[in-house]
């Protein structure tokens, strides 16, 4: 477990996967210690060749309540009226947001409990998310008269825009099985099988050429903003690209010699 600036947040390598793991209970909320704590291990998995792809959990009943509420208002009393510091929020939020998206590995999150708010974004945001049975799911700012339109972004890229306003604007909570169906998790399993389930899907993608995963990430994320033939034209130039590099000359060499590829990342 790794503790900084008294706000734990556990950190974990093994057979190339960075866990990340929310322990701030009851609410693992997404205040602004936890997600520079956040921010600064994705950024340095970034070139961490030993990583090759992160999990993002929590411990406790809840996956993550969201951002800090209680520290936001105290900002009221500020000289703007909280102005300076919810701009901060926000920016630090999209950040982290965009950074895992943008990080050439994958990113998976494992769901064990209730994710709201900022905390459904992180799920949404995720490359993948594996649930539990138990889990729930929803943006209930507007409960409280704060239309979540950041966690908004992730969600209309996930679930479309039709689902995603309705969850939006009643803040009802959907199950596991419903998030599932609108396709914000990838699977549900019952909990004690949660972290085998994350685990294989770990073992089975960490194995995998990290040229062809960097290079296949990032294609897939900008060809979904422009225009047919303009995603036909950038993913050829990355499918070229992805053949000039050491990894794919290996992996189509091992698979005609019936032997496993060693991967060099390149």
């Amino acid at each position: 477990m790794a503790e900084r600036q008294n706000i734990p947040i556990g950190v974990e390598r093994h057979d190339g996967v960075l866990r990340l793991t929310l322990d701030n209970p009851p609410a693992n909320l997404l205040s602004v210690a936890v997600m520079d704590i956040l921010l600064a291990e994705l950024e340095a998995s970034r070139d961490d060749d030993t990583v090759h792809l992160i999990v993002m959990a929590a411990a406790g009943k809840l996956f993550s309540a969201g951002h800090d509420l209680k520290e936001m208002t105290a900002h009221r009393a500020d000289p703007d009226g909280g102005k300076s510091y919810f701009e901060q929020v926000f920016a630090l939020c999209s950040r982290l947001m965009r950074t895992i998206v943008e990080l050439p590995k994958p990113v998976i999150a494992e769901v064990d409990g209730i994710a709201t708010a900022a905390g459904c974004q992180l799920v949404a945001a995720c490359d993948l998310a594996i649930a539990s049975d138990r889990s729930k799911f929803g943006v209930n700012g507007i409960d409280v008269g704060l239309f979540c339109s950041t966690p908004a972004v992730a969600l209309t890229r996930n679930i479309g825009r039709k689902r995603a306003m309705e969850m939006l604007l009643t803040g009802e909570m959907i199950d596991a099985a419903t998030a599932r169906e609108f396709g914000l998790v990838n699977r549900v399993v019952p909990r004690d099988g949660l972290s085998d389930a994350v685990r294989d899907y770990a073992g089975t993608i960490a194995v995998k050429s990290p040229a062809a995963i960097r290079l296949g990430k990032k294609a897939v994320y900008e060809q979904a903003g422009i225009t047919l033939a303009e995603a036909y034209e950038l993913t050829s130039g990355t499918m070229v690209e992805n053949m000039l590099t050491e990894d794919a000359a290996e992996g189509i060499a091992a698979f005609l010699q019936k032997r496993q590829p060693v991967w060099r990342g390149k």
